[in-house]
């Protein structure tokens, strides 16, 4: 029976950066679609998820707020999440309003599992950093080339952007995840990281 899989790296709602890369089983293809600039970001995802019904998504989000505010016992940080803390990422409180989006996405979602990743960490893990990760746009074609290896699928668009690259790495975290070899950050009560 054939999967789907997807990563989304998510933007700002109508800044068009918005990126989903579905990987489906049936026919060994990684497909992209990135939103429009003004198209609302939140409607996109939901339509290509309608589509693609994929079983499981990695979204480049925070998903939950530190343990703090819902009075978990022993949590007191009010900036950040275990997991945040642990990778140096940005607080789920400083990026507020795309952490609410996120959050109700994930509701609007349901029941498709869908779990928070950091592609940054994924860039990290796989080395991409000295390849020029995120530095300029020539540099793109090393990162995929050092990336794709990681996949046994064929990408049928043109990566022709850091926000394509970021929603792949979302990608490899849920195939990682599927394959039992996700690497995880922070606590499951609180709300972790999936790499």
């Amino acid at each position: 029976m054939s999967q789907v899989i997807a990563g989304i790296d998510y933007g700002s709602k109508l800044a068009g950066t918005t990126v989903v890369a579905f990987l489906s089983s049936a026919d060994n293809t990684i497909t992209l679609y990135q939103s429009a600039k003004k198209q609302d970001a939140d409607q996109f995802i939901k339509e290509k998820v309608a589509t693609y019904k994929p079983s499981l998504i990695m979204l480049d989000a925070p998903l939950s707020l530190p343990g703090v505010y819902r009075s978990l016992p022993n949590y007191n940080d009010y900036f950040y999440r275990q997991g945040d803390r642990l990778l140096n990422a940005m607080s789920p409180m400083f990026l507020g309003g795309l952490t609410a989006r996120a959050m109700k996405l994930i509701q609007e979602l349901h029941p498709i599992g869908v779990k928070e990743t950091y592609p940054a960490q994924q860039a990290t893990r796989l080395q991409l950093r000295p390849l020029g990760y995120k530095k300029e746009k020539r540099a793109i074609e090393d990162v995929l080339k050092a990336m794709l290896v990681h996949f046994p699928y064929k990408v049928t668009d043109a990566i022709n952007n850091w926000h394509k690259v970021d929603a792949l790495l979302a990608l490899l975290a849920a195939y990682r995840y599927q394959q039992q070899q996700c690497d995880f950050y922070g606590d499951e009560l609180e709300g972790g990281i999936y790499v």
